[in-house]
């Protein structure tokens, strides 16, 4: 089961108990630096947890996977997660 944004929400309400509108401002704000230093093209850098970035793809050949059609893919930008050490190691059990 997915952690989802409501879930955040309930559990900083539940935790820190200050008003429900509130965290889910701070939730947004949080959210919406993430989106905005990404799309800049500068990385997330969250210590203990991991690296958000952005990758350039490049123009590539692709399939209509229905059809079998050749077609070309335009190159696009991608986020990137890389996981810190102390996340893998517990995420592992270490």
């Amino acid at each position: 089961m997915a952690l989802t944004k409501n879930d955040v929400v309930e559990r900083l309400y539940g935790e820190l108990g200050l008003p429900k509108h509130r965290i889910i401002d701070i939730v947004e704000s949080l959210l919406e630096l993430m989106k905005t230093t990404l799309a800049s093209g500068d990385d997330v850098l969250v210590f203990g947890f991991g690296k958000f970035g952005v990758q350039a793809k490049n123009e590539r050949l692709g399939r209509n996977p229905s059809t079998g059609e050749d077609l070309m893919l335009e190159s696009r930008k991608i986020v990137t997660f890389k996981c810190s050490g102390k996340l893998r190691d517990q995420i592992n059990g270490n």
